[in-house]
């Protein structure tokens, strides 16, 4: 019992840094490691950091957490701990990618995502959890989607059919917001002259 506890108490501790991490270092103070790589996966919707970066992170999280929880308690108990925290962010990173590359296909899928794309295309100063919206509720930053109007140039590749049109039957979700088409030379208003 006090394995799985343990393994549990490091899930949760997981949604808590998804959270603190996503919005004040992604968003609030954003000129360290991680701001930076977040703010381009903002402006580059399918951009995602390398892997490799994701592997260091996990293993330091990995060796501090284990590091730490045997000063605290037995290192089997420390070690379910850090099981369920670096289980937990890998499960977030592939839920991440999953929502930007592929349709969402169970319930949970959907809400995630749809929770998700309102924090990047509606108001990135709400839904900072990825994987649930626990610490939203908890610090009022949770906001219940509606229709979400993607960036025609940052729309997901599943979100449109194969005429660069949102895909049939997301409309009630989803729209795409278009791009205004540049305006010619011809229908540009005329400047007054100016007067010298």
């Amino acid at each position: 019992m006090s394995f799985a506890l343990s393994l549990a108490a490091g899930a949760l501790l997981w949604t808590l840094l998804e959270y603190v991490l996503h919005r004040w270092l992604g968003h609030r103070f954003r000129r360290n490691f991680f701001g930076a790589e977040h703010t381009r996966h903002h402006s580059q919707g399918d951009y995602f950091a390398p892997s490799w970066k994701k592997f260091v992170a996990a293993l330091v999280a990995a060796a501090l957490t284990f590091s730490i929880g045997v000063l605290v308690v037995q290192p089997t108990l420390a070690a379910a701990f850090t099981l369920g925290l670096v289980g937990c962010y890998l499960g977030y990173e592939m839920l991440h990618r999953w929502e930007h590359v592929h349709e969402g296909l169970s319930a949970y899928g959907r809400w995630a995502r749809r929770h998700h794309f309102h924090h990047h295309f509606v108001n990135p100063s709400s839904n900072h959890g990825v994987t649930t919206p626990l610490w939203d509720w908890v610090f009022g930053t949770y906001e219940r989607p509606k229709s979400i109007a993607v960036p025609e140039r940052l729309a997901m590749r599943w979100l449109l059919d194969g005429e660069g049109d949102l895909r049939a039957g997301l409309d009630p979700c989803y729209s795409l917001r278009r791009r205004r088409p540049a305006m010619s030379a011809s229908k540009r208003p005329e400047r007054a002259p100016s007067r010298r």
